[in-house]
């Protein structure tokens, strides 16, 4: 399975699995940005995200969380 921009949820489960330790209320975009790209499922263009997908993100992620 391969992870593109849109798998907002899929994303954030597994930024939770690979950086549990990591409060998702404190990462910033850049930082959100590149965790992304570097997850092993991710499979999309760096520059399609934009500040509402990464915001998606961090809010799937803290829900993850919780």
């Amino acid at each position: 399975m391969s992870l593109k921009w849109i798998d907002v949820l899929d994303i954030a489960i597994e930024l939770d699995e690979t950086h549990p330790e990591v409060d998702p209320k404190t990462v910033n975009f850049v930082d959100l940005h590149n965790w992304v790209l570097a997850l092993d499922e991710f499979d999309d263009d760096p520059d399609h995200s934009g500040e509402k997908i990464l915001e998606a993100i961090q809010m799937a992620w803290i829900e993850e969380q919780e």
